[in-house]
């Protein structure tokens, strides 16, 4: 069975699967304008994808007014230089990602163990290069569908962010926690600082929020902070 081109999370907030049923996600925040905001953007083959998941909302490329990066790597920002030319809309990033979402390469991995020192042999970490209109800042409030807050996560890369829709209390996680068997740490091969990436991680069960979307896994929409914490407490900093 095909998933579906759009999964509501809250009033105004959908994902959009770009591969598989939630393997990875894209999301779309609708304002009361008719705008639309984009988070990620998926691999570079993910653009279609998300033109069919605003279709299925009543959207057309041409209603997006912002596209968000949670961070630079190829399954967030590869589809994001397509996107931009297709909406013609300005491409957001944290500044700690912005010069690696400019050049479309990833930032270094973390390389304290085995794996990770053979996976920086083998990986290619390119996509294409995106022009970045805005560097994002920890705390920034975006105004988008009442307010978007940026929440600095570094450690899966440096620049790396969760976004908390405060309307709806809607936490968009990027890659801070995973819901793919269960919540979990990104793995560590996939980071840029797997213990920074750990530690800040944290912030997300001192948030208000009571559904969470995932870019890696299916969405939580009842108790999701409840959940989120949970995990973080059974787990070392």
């Amino acid at each position: 069975m095909a998933p579906p081109p759009a999964v509501a999370i809250a009033p105004g907030v959908f994902r959009i699967p770009t591969i598989g049923s939630w393997a990875v996600n894209s999301f779309a925040l609708l304002d009361d304008d008719g705008s639309v905001t984009l988070v990620d953007t998926g691999v570079e083959r993910a653009p279609a994808r998300i033109v069919a998941g605003l279709a299925a909302l009543g959207k057309h490329p041409a209603d997006v007014q912002r596209i968000v990066l949670t961070h630079a790597h190829p399954d967030h920002a590869g589809g994001a230089r397509e996107m931009a030319t297709r909406t013609g809309a300005p491409v957001a990033v944290h500044s700690g990602d912005a010069g690696y979402a400019g050049e479309g390469t990833s930032p270094p991995n973390d390389r304290s163990s085995v794996s990770g020192r053979l996976f920086a042999r083998v990986q290619n970490g390119r996509f294409p290069p995106v022009p970045v209109a805005e560097e994002l800042a920890d705390g920034q409030v975006l105004p988008v569908a009442g307010g978007l807050r940026v929440v600095a996560t570094p450690g899966h890369s440096p620049g790396h962010v969760s976004l908390l829709h405060e309307p709806t209390r809607t936490l968009i996680t990027g890659d801070a926690i995973f819901n793919v068997l269960g919540i979990r740490y990104s793995p560590r091969v996939f980071c840029t600082d797997f213990r920074m990436s750990k530690r800040t991680a944290h912030v997300l069960g001192e948030l208000e929020y009571d559904r969470a979307g995932f870019t890696h896994g299916p969405e939580i929409v009842d108790g999701a902070r409840e959940a989120v914490r949970t995990f973080l407490a059974r787990t070392p900093r």
